[in-house]
């Protein structure tokens, strides 16, 4: 795909890998819609990238929310071509000792939101396909955690092989519309996630720009290249 000029969702797109993925998609030439709850961060980066980055304040986890901010892109951009599916929570603890609003949060957000805006993105990028013969480009941002369960990460292993199992499906659900699905499975990053969520991480990690490059050389590959899983981990952890 040809990013220039081309029309992007970012969800958790205030910090981490989703706000260098907002930079190197802006870098590209693309239009970016930031989905975030922290309007404040949101502005901070519009003021950064400039018109080409749209800050739109959602909640992923909430099905209005999530209604709403498509409607806003479809009524300011008209199209869709990238959705980045990057928002999510982690926590650190015994099954025994986890709460059970932390499960249901983690859950909602790292499982419920992709499948929210997922549903969302897909008629407009069919409608797209039906009249171009290429839909667009859905990536989720699962986690080496989606591909094995370790201890005192149970809450977010199964969240993540949540997003696995989804992937899968919708990539098999969605191909003959012309859209592509991918998802990644990152190990170790530097980023404030692993404060946030109490994981401890590499101190050799990988880096958001790291991620980013390879998000970019996804989303350019030819139409027909699908790419339907991506592992990546520090080479010396």
């Amino acid at each position: 795909m040809d990013l220039k000029d081309k029309v992007a969702v970012v969800t958790g797109a205030s910090s981490g890998l989703g706000l260098q993925f907002s930079r190197s998609l802006v870098e590209r030439g693309m239009y970016v819609f930031g989905l975030a709850r922290s309007e404040d961060k949101l502005q901070d980066l519009a003021r950064e990238l400039g018109d080409r980055f749209t800050p739109v304040r959602c909640d992923v986890r909430l099905e209005a929310d999530v209604d709403a901010a498509f409607t806003r892109v479809e009524q300011d951009a008209g199209r869709l071509d990238v959705l980045v599916n990057n928002a999510g929570l982690g926590f650190r603890g015994d099954a025994v000792d986890t709460p059970s609003d932390t499960w249901d949060t983690l859950m909602e957000t790292n499982a419920r939101g992709v499948f929210l805006c997922a549903r969302r993105a897909v008629p407009t990028m069919a409608r797209q396909n039906e009249q171009n013969g290429f839909g667009g480009y859905i990536v989720n941002i699962a986690s080496i955690a989606g591909l094995l369960g370790n201890p005192t990460l149970s809450a977010y292993n199964a969240s993540k092989f949540a997003v696995r199992g989804f992937s899968e499906a919708l990539m098999k659900e969605v191909r003959g519309d012309g859209i592509k699905v991918t998802c990644m499975y990152p190990g170790s990053i530097e980023t404030n996630f692993s404060q946030t969520s109490g994981q401890h991480i590499s101190s050799n990690a990988m880096t958001p720009q790291d991620l980013a490059s390879t998000l970019i050389h996804l989303l350019e590959t030819s139409d027909n290249y699908l790419i339907s899983e991506l592992v990546m981990r520090p080479l010396r952890p």
